[in-house]
């Protein structure tokens, strides 16, 4: 049975047992911020295999651990029993494990480096959207309307009642909280759209049960890695996936990663570069209209991470931690006005 450790207690013998060639000897030098978990960059002397590795692991106290447990379980989960099943391109995961009350997980991935991971409050190129759509359609396209993954105990469906509900008074706290702080940065144009979407979260929820996929859940710069190329993008942080409508990731990908002007300029033509990479997989009976309808609806995504995320945050705030948050409600607000997003769902509701 594989076996989790915590970060710290990597070793030579236990990569040694993981990979299942010998590692002669390992250095570790700590990556990232450590928010939801720890990660290193290991350095191996071995016989064979990769000279460096990245290892993640969960990190806090009980208490920390068992709030996020959940997301441990996802990203496990994904390596291990739906990485392999689609077609996003993703970390090489050479390990994965978790315990039986997942108070700790273990994860060796490939390095990606020299790639760049994207900044959120920077923005990013059209070109940059293109590759991560494309990238993103690989992720939708094989398990479309795929009941099996209903089968997956680690999944959650973000269409349940219940869940909805639940959704719904955490966003509407959470919201509270976030624009009693940030309101200056806001303004009331954006404050007035951030409270106004956290009262349409629990009909959001429901209103697209179909068509329905593995989704990333949280499909942002901060979580994607950058090649040369423009298509060389990697997602990254799984801890968020759950079974839910595609365009919910969509949308919260171009609202919050274009510059307001250039998501104007460009949404339609990048929604219908996805559309056109879904049907090339084999996605059938889905056009562009049904496509922009859930685009523009999936819009509130983006307020409702920005608050939630806000508010469980466990980094200390800094100011580019305020700059990622103020990036992703100014944009998605501005986006849900454009494309009148809060109509559209009292409308089919």
């Amino acid at each position: 049975m594989k076996r989790a450790i915590d970060v710290e207690e990597v070793s030579a013998d236990w990569l040694t047992a993981a990979l299942g060639y010998t590692v002669r000897s390992v250095r570790s030098e700590t990556i990232g911020t450590g928010q939801m978990g720890s990660a290193c960059r290991l350095s191996l002397e071995a016989e064979q295999g990769p000279q460096t590795l990245i290892i993640k692991g969960a990190a806090g106290d009980p208490s920390s651990r068992r709030r996020v447990a959940g997301g441990y379980r996802r990203e496990v989960g994904f390596y291990s029993e739906l990485a392999d099943t689609v077609a996003v391109r993703s970390p090489r995961c050479w390990y994965a494990a978790i315990s039986d009350d997942a108070q700790q997980f273990t994860l060796l991935f490939e390095d990606l480096a020299p790639r760049r991971p994207g900044v959120q409050a920077q923005g990013c190129s059209v070109a940059q959207a293109q590759g991560a759509i494309r990238n993103l359609a690989g992720l939708h396209a094989p398990r479309w309307n795929d009941t099996a993954l209903l089968d997956l105990a680690f999944l959650t469906r973000s269409s349940n009642p219940e869940r909805a509900r639940f959704l719904s008074e955490m966003t509407v706290a959470t919201t509270t909280t976030f624009v009693e702080r940030y309101r200056e940065e806001l303004g009331p144009e954006d404050v007035e759209t951030m409270l106004a979407s956290a009262d349409m979260i629990a009909s959001w929820a429901l209103v697209l049960a179909e068509p329905f996929s593995l989704v990333h859940g949280d499909y942002r710069l901060d979580n994607l890695m950058f090649g040369a190329d423009i298509g060389d993008v990697v997602a990254l942080d799984w801890q968020t996936t759950e079974v839910g409508p595609p365009t919910r990731d969509l949308a919260y990908f171009l609202g919050t990663s274009l510059p307001v002007a250039e998501r104007r300029r460009h949404e339609q033509e990048l929604v219908g570069v996805y559309c056109e990479e879904l049907q090339s997989r084999g996605v059938e009976d889905y056009d562009f209209a049904q496509c922009f309808n859930g685009y523009r609806i999936g819009q509130l995504q983006g307020p409702l991470t920005a608050a939630i995320g806000c508010a469980y945050a466990t980094g200390e705030r800094s100011r580019d931690s305020d700059a990622m948050f103020l990036a992703i409600a100014r944009r998605s607000c501005a986006a849900i006005r454009d494309l009148d997003s809060l109509d559209l769902i009292r409308a089919l509701t």
